[in-house]
């Protein structure tokens, strides 16, 4: 394969294992309630749902290592934890998430079957592909991603030629913050590290005798390419939504916008296009969070095979279980986990992709206590806890779930400042 033709292929898998149920579902309904803001809510949800996942992926291309060496510098154990923890949340919601808005969104509306069937075959499938791990970029950049493409240009385009371009009233507070938090929810920062990893394994597995350099400027390049490529689909699909705000009632839910969306723009036909959509987007998600998570136990247990294997099965096993949960059910428990660990995850996105002159250990493990620290106000007010207040009144972005922002920027200038002060005298 030459290297252009690499590059592209790498960069369609990386999009179709970040464009999962979360992306198709989230960005209609922000437009939706954005009306005349949709660009702001557009820039808001592309900053944690395109810039700080790409930013992951090229964190990963320097460290070509696994998930571990993202926190590694904080210590051994804080790694571990936090891989722990990554995963763990992973394949409980995420993955499940994937089955559960295939059978609302794919399955439902053509077939009266269950949700456990639709989790039952969707995740052995699922472990057919993990197994054969080898062959992921190459069928999901070759086949399933022009497909996904394809279908969301023609959704995104029937919308943007025949209906006009007037807006709705604004009914989200904070348009910018809000967008920003509900990008959290297409976990493709957690994906970023999690994902990120395949990808390199993978490219590994296809290029072992090429260079570090061409594999770093492989993921790398495909890494923006793919991040343009998903900004575009979530302003398109942001601006969709946004001029539609006539058609439906303001309540609509977000399964029920892109649903009824893709039924108006595709004709009789939408329904058996948008079920292949939604089924093929979600797919490679679910695949690549679960190759993700058997890879690292495998590289935690001596590189055993077996552990690969089993931990694939057990991912499989608890997405079939928690697949029949409500889609939105899952979103609202998923948000406390988010709000606890994604701010800890952007830092080590970070300071991963910063020049290494900027981020010693020293500087590296305050920043992170730093964020870890001032996170817990919002979790805790996350799970609907009052006596949090308080401290919004002191910590500022508080009142927008962002407490931790400043103090980890505050914490990098400063240990930063020490650190060069220390080692000049």
């Amino acid at each position: 394969m030459n290297r252009k033709k690499e590059i592209l292929v790498t960069a369609f898998a990386l999009f179709s294992l970040f464009f999962g149920a979360g992306n198709l579902i989230l960005p209609p309904q922000l437009g939706f309630k954005a009306g005349e803001l949709w660009w702001v809510v557009a820039l808001g949800f592309a900053l944690s749902a395109v810039l700080i996942p790409i930013l992951g992926i090229l964190a990963h291309a320097r460290l070509q290592g696994s998930m571990f060496d993202f926190a590694n510098k904080v210590s051994p154990k804080f790694s571990l934890v936090y891989c722990f923890l990554v995963y763990a949340i992973s394949i409980g919601l995420p993955s499940p998430r994937t089955a559960s808005v295939t059978h609302e969104m794919a399955i439902a509306p053509l077939f009266n079957s269950s949700p456990l069937i639709t989790s039952f075959i969707y995740f052995a499938l699922v472990f057919v592909f993990v197994l054969n791990r080898s062959k992921i970029l190459d069928v999901i950049g070759k086949l399933m991603t022009p497909a996904i493409l394809l279908i969301l240009v023609a959704i995104i385009g029937a919308v943007l030629f025949a209906e006009p371009f007037l807006f709705g009233e604004i009914s989200i507070p904070n348009p910018l913050s809000h967008a920003i938090i509900e990008g959290y929810q297409t976990f493709d920062a957690i994906g970023a590290v999690v994902v990120g990893g395949v990808i390199i394994i993978s490219i590994n597995l296809k290029n072992s005798g090429n260079s570090y350099k061409y594999k770093k400027f492989l993921i790398t390049r495909a890494g923006w390419i793919a991040g343009t490529a998903l900004f575009l689909i979530y302003a398109g699909l942001i601006l969709s939504g946004a001029l539609m705000h006539g058609a439906f009632d303001e309540a609509i839910s977000r399964t029920d916008l892109l649903r009824n969306m893709s039924f108006i723009t595709l004709g009789n036909t939408g329904k058996i296009i948008f079920a292949i959509l939604v089924a093929l987007a979600c797919f490679t998600t679910a695949v690549g969070i679960v190759t993700g998570t058997a890879d690292f136990v495998k590289s935690r247990l001596s590189g055993s095979q077996n552990a690969y294997v089993i931990t694939a099965l057990i991912g499989c096993i608890l997405g079939v279980v928690m697949g029949q949960l409500n889609v939105e059910y899952i979103i609202a428990v998923a948000l406390p986990a988010l709000m606890f660990i994604y701010p800890i995850t952007i830092v080590l996105i970070l300071l991963n992709v910063l020049p290494k002159k900027y981020i010693p250990r020293e500087v590296f493990k305050s920043v992170v206590i730093a964020t870890l620290v001032f996170s817990i106000p919002d979790f805790i007010g996350s799970i609907g806890y009052s006596g949090m207040e308080e401290f919004n009144d002191w910590i500022p972005l508080s009142n927008v779930r962002m407490g931790w922002v400043l103090p980890a920027l505050i914490t990098f200038i400063m240990t930063n400042g020490i650190y060069r002060l220390r080692t000049t005298n």
